[in-house]
Order: structure tokens, then sequence, then C-alpha cells
């Protein structure tokens, strides 16, 4: 059974650090990218197809702040999307995503 982490759960954290631990961060799935046009993002409706640069074997990024943290699949958990983790960056280039809350 696959581990799902929640916010009451992190595992090899500094205990300095644990005054940051509940911070809120966004963070975004990236499945890929394409450079548009405007015209051509004017014209898109429902049932358009916009095709992106990576293909569907390749892993799915993680991005917080402006770094890309973690990659993994995309799977389902209870309906709703999720990332099962395959590769991760290291704790200090997971620590510089927020630096800019410092």
């Amino acid at each position: 059974m696959d581990k799902v982490i929640g916010s009451d759960e992190i595992a090899g954290i500094d205990p300095g650090i644990g005054l940051l631990c509940d911070i809120e961060l966004d963070a975004t799935l990236q499945f890929g990218s394409r450079d548009m046009p405007l015209r051509e993002v004017l014209q898109l409706g429902p049932g358009d197809v916009v095709e992106l640069d990576r293909h569907v074997s390749e892993p799915v990024d993680l991005i917080v702040g402006d770094r890309i943290v973690a990659r993994g699949e995309v799977v389902v958990v209870s309906g709703n999307f999720a990332l099962r983790i395959t590769e991760v960056a290291t704790p200090q280039l997971r620590l510089e995503s927020i630096r800019c809350l410092f």
C-alpha cells in the first residue's frame, strides 16, 4: 500500500526548522509546457487539445516556488489526482524553494 504523506508526518526534518513546518506553500504539478501565440490562445474552445512538450511516460514535476522539489507519476487516490514520488531533490534544494520567505 502506498504511503500518503500528511502535514502531521514529515520524516527527517531538523528540529531547528520546526517553526517553519507549518508554513503553507503552493505546490504545482507540471505535466509539460508549450509556447503559444496569443492568436492560438484566443481561439481555444471546449474540446480543443493542446499538445505539451513532454511524453506521457516521462515523470511529472512537483514545483514549489520556482524549484522542482520532486518528480513522479500521476495516480488517483480517492477520486483525486495525486503524485507517486519517484525522485526527490536534496534537502538543500527543497529549502531553497522557500527562500523568498526569509
